[in-house]
């Protein structure tokens, strides 16, 4: 089962999305995981989204399709994946068919998590961040074990400078116009199901996997 989650900054991809893969048993596949894994490696890939990086540039959309085809090629899809923080715009969506045409692989179907403006805000200016694997807690919601330290690799916690309400309602605004062709892209091809992302995670979470189930007699949870 090939699933692509959708939402704002905030909505809780990441966090849904690792869990959900657990109950899937399929890879849980990030862009960003992804860039940081390639650089780390020191594949051809990732020097070359280094240097992009190192010059305080974005990585282009091109180069990141590349890391995903490689990425799709792995034995671990084959039944399946959860990509989070990709597609972000229309562009992308039509890219990623490409990518998975030639492998007779296409998308099942979308989540998006819609969540409302103030729930955003609570949630991102609470975040923290781990400076070593990118983990996410949150101060009050999802606090670490230890204050500052990462429960999975002991790694240094931070927050994001751009963390802040007023950064977080500018950055709403640039993916509100980027999402919407987005959004009607996946629409016209039947494949968008939209979620309330402001409940709480478990709720979310058992509402995919009741979804999932309708499309996967066969899924075990």
């Amino acid at each position: 089962m090939r699933i692509v989650l959708l939402g704002p900054p905030g909505a809780g991809k990441g966090t849904q999305a690792k869990i959900l893969a657990e109950k899937l048993a399929v890879p849980h596949i990030s862009t960003g995981d992804l860039l940081r894994e390639n650089v780390k490696n020191g594949t051809s890939l990732g020097k070359e989204a280094k240097d992009y990086m190192e010059r305080g540039l974005l990585v282009p959309d091109t180069l990141v399709a590349k890391m995903l085809t490689e990425r799709f090629n792995q034995q671990d899809t084959k039944k399946g994946f959860i990509l989070d923080g990709y597609p972000r715009n229309l562009s992308q969506a039509e890219t990623l068919d490409g990518i998975l045409k030639p492998k007779n692989m296409d998308i099942d179907f979308v989540v998006y998590l819609d969540t409302d403006e103030d729930t955003i805000i609570q949630r991102l200016s609470g975040r923290l961040v781990c400076s070593s694997c990118g983990a996410n807690y949150h101060i009050k919601n999802m606090p670490p074990k230890v204050k500052g330290v990462c429960d999975k690799c002991n790694g240094k916690l931070f927050q994001r400078s751009d963390d802040n309400e007023e950064t977080v309602r500018n950055r709403l605004q640039v993916y509100r116009k980027e999402v919407s062709s987005l959004v009607d892209y996946y629409e016209a091809g039947n494949k968008l199901h939209r979620l309330d992302g402001a409940e709480e995670p478990k709720i979310v979470l058992n509402k995919i996997v009741a979804f999932t189930k309708t499309h996967n007699d066969s899924l075990k949870v």
